[in-house]
């Protein structure tokens, strides 16, 4: 059962974009608390991870990381330290130049959604570190930023809720 669901956002966009407001809005409406921290002072993901880690959240009380493009790398990275409950990542930047760290998912649940059309972050790296990794993947018909399908990144996300509310 998890308490806390915190958000890490991709390189360009910030804290409350429009997919994290609607999937925090996910969160709220099942009474879960929302933290999602603003990484804009920052391009370097290491640095990011390292500010997320310095947030210290909440592991011992349930909790799920949630990350989009860099946010992802982000959220991946940091379960390494955090080991959360669960994992959704959307359109990591994962087994890509300057993100170097072991993104190995270390969350019991994992959902990863990715984009057929993604232009920034290509759909069969993230295929091959899903399936490295035993992630489950669902490919989407959308670009990097899922804005397009967010009705079916919601869907999975609360799917994902479900498995870690369950």
């Amino acid at each position: 059962m998890i308490r806390h669901v915190w958000f890490a956002h991709g390189k360009e966009s910030g804290p409350w974009g429009r997919k994290i407001s609607a999937l925090a809005e996910q969160a709220r409406d099942r009474g879960l608390n929302v933290e999602s921290p603003d990484y804009g002072f920052t391009m370097d993901p290491d640095e990011r991870v390292r500010h997320l880690l310095s947030l210290r959240p909440p592991v011992d009380e349930g909790l799920a990381l949630v990350g989009s493009s860099m946010g992802g790398y982000v959220a991946a990275v940091a379960s390494g330290s955090l080991q959360p409950d669960g994992l959704f990542l959307m359109a990591p930047a994962v087994d890509i130049p300057g993100y170097e760290a072991d993104t190995t998912p270390r969350a019991p649940v994992v959902s990863v959604v990715h984009g057929w059309q993604d232009e920034i972050i290509p759909h069969d790296v993230v295929y091959r570190w899903s399936e490295r990794h035993r992630a489950p993947l669902t490919l989407v018909d959308a670009e990097h930023a899922l804005n397009s399908r967010l009705d079916e990144v919601s869907a999975l996300f609360e799917n994902f809720l479900d498995r870690l509310q369950a």
